[in-house]
């Protein structure tokens, strides 16, 4: 679902673990690292969306997740202007997402990358709940800051 000003719909998914290090998933067949993330179906609703996605990209079901909170709105980024795909109908010129924190209730063998025939990730690691915001690829390192900072009190002294 793309918007009126070219901006598609998706949810972030930042897990954590009980000592609030949170989830880094390496890309499929490439050497960049990104929280879990996926668009919006029309119809569905962003917590639907994130579930889904949770689902598909780490194979954990709504049961094995806590779900501590999300961003209060839509934070943007946009795609540097080389990556535009510029035929494509609505034009998408970037994504505006809701972010989601949950808390893995489960151990570390659950998340199973294979879950779907289409994986996101090859592997994954628990890193230092900041580290991230600097780690993303550069456009989107300013939504992931806002995210972090915005969720960050929810954790408690474990961010």
């Amino acid at each position: 679902m793309i918007d009126e000003e070219g901006f598609r719909a998706n949810v972030g998914i930042i897990l954590c673990n009980c000592d609030g290090k949170v989830f880094w998933g390496k890309r499929l067949g490439q050497d960049s690292w990104q929280f879990p993330q996926g668009g919006i179906d029309r119809g569905e609703t962003p917590t639907e969306a994130m579930f889904r996605e949770l689902y598909e990209e780490l194979g954990l079901l709504k049961e094995q997740v806590e779900v501590i909170g999300q961003t209060r709105g839509w934070l943007r980024y946009r795609i540097p202007h080389y990556m535009i795909r510029r035929r494509a109908r609505p034009l998408c010129i970037g994504q505006k997402q809701r972010w989601f924190l949950l808390r893995m209730l489960g151990n570390d063998h659950e998340v199973n990358l294979q879950a779907t025939a289409k994986p996101e990730f090859d592997y994954w690691e628990w890193v230092d709940y900041w580290m991230p915001a600097n780690q993303v690829v550069f456009f989107k390192r300013r939504v992931y800051r806002r995210a972090l900072d915005e969720l960050a009190s929810l954790l408690g002294g474990g961010a």
